[in-house]
């Protein structure tokens, strides 16, 4: 008798060696192209496979779980899964995998790039340079900006980015203040953390790092009445999702100098489009979403994504789960 092997489709072009992980337990096929498949290319591609490997921006949709009759695992790239109908998914019993704990380290050395690139204007004076501007060798009146070292670092969401973002803190003497969910009494005694409540962090904080997920409640988290309460001299850092960010009120806060700048790793949407006013803007930076691009991190990344779409497809448990309460409608 054939025992036919599961199928699994990967949606993007990763590491080898967690291919060959893949492979080795199932039958593998690989978008072959730079850009992502459309929906309707996924949905074509999902009718008869049992596991997935996705990326954030493939959106896994109700009449996408619907088809996909066979679906017993969805595997993420990343942490978040608001690209993902979570609740459908359980309903009908699909695992879904995601990568916690491999990719923090190498986010926040970018959120803490983009907090020093914004602080003290290098991209904005690197453009300049490049553009043939420098006529000035040097002078104590140009290119001024702010100070990171003691200044005071809002961090909202302490999860493993927002830790990590103030354990590099505390390396440039920062105070550091925080909101989250939940109060960590024990990272406030080892860090040196302090707890505020929201409002009082945007009226305090000389940079606001936002490291949220992306839900209903917290869409456009930063609007135009947070804004407001921030220091007019205050620099806002975006490594969570683009949405978490009214991007129509950031832009006309930074127009309009209610606060200096702004570092963005994640926009509105995602690709940001080429005529989005906030690329007209001199003090901002905008990175393309690279937060978990270094070698390790992504390597990482895929390896944990393979092996939780083998498991899946093997009807075992993830090695991470972001919805375990499927394992008992499954029995596992």
């Amino acid at each position: 008798m054939v025992v036919l092997r599961p199928r699994v489709f990967v949606t993007r072009q990763i590491f080898p060696e967690a291919l060959e992980l893949i492979s080795a337990a199932a039958d593998t096929e690989v978008w072959p192209d730079e850009q992502p498949p459309t929906p309707d290319q996924l949905l074509h591609k999902l009718e008869s496979a049992d596991g997935v490997v996705t990326n954030i921006m493939d959106r896994v949709d109700a009449p996408l779980l619907e088809s996909s009759r066979q679906l017993k695992v969805v595997s993420q790239l990343g942490v978040g899964t608001d690209n993902i109908d979570l609740e459908e998914a359980t309903r009908r019993g699909v695992m879904v995998g995601n990568t916690p704990g491999v990719l923090a380290g190498a986010t926040a050395d970018v959120g803490f790039a983009l907090l020093m690139s914004a602080a003290r204007r290098i991209s904005e004076s690197s453009r300049w340079l490049q553009g043939g501007n420098w006529e000035i060798q040097y002078h104590p009146m140009h290119w001024l900006g702010v100070d990171v070292h003691g200044a005071t670092l809002g961090i909202v969401g302490l999860g493993q980015i927002g830790l990590e973002m103030a354990k590099r803190a505390r390396g440039f003497s920062m105070r550091i203040i925080y909101y989250s969910r939940t109060r960590k009494l024990d990272l406030e005694s080892e860090y040196g953390l302090e707890y505020m409540d929201p409002a009082a962090l945007l009226r305090t904080a000389d940079f606001v790092s936002l490291h949220l997920p992306l839900t209903p409640e917290t869409r456009h988290y930063i609007s135009e009445r947070e804004l407001r309460m921030m220091k007019p001299t205050a620099i806002l850092i975006n490594l969570a999702r683009g949405a978490v960010v009214d991007s129509q009120a950031l832009y006309t806060a930074l127009k309009e100098g209610w606060i200096r700048g702004a570092a963005l790793d994640v926009t509105d949407p995602e690709p940001i489009a080429h005529d989005d006013p906030l690329l007209s803007l001199d003090n901002i930076v905008i990175t393309p979403h690279i937060g978990s691009a270094s070698t390790a991190s992504r390597l990482e990344t895929c390896l944990l994504a393979a092996r939780n779409v083998v498991a899946g497809v093997q009807g075992q448990r993830l090695e991470q789960c972001a919805n375990p309460q499927v394992y008992q409608a499954k029995g596992i």
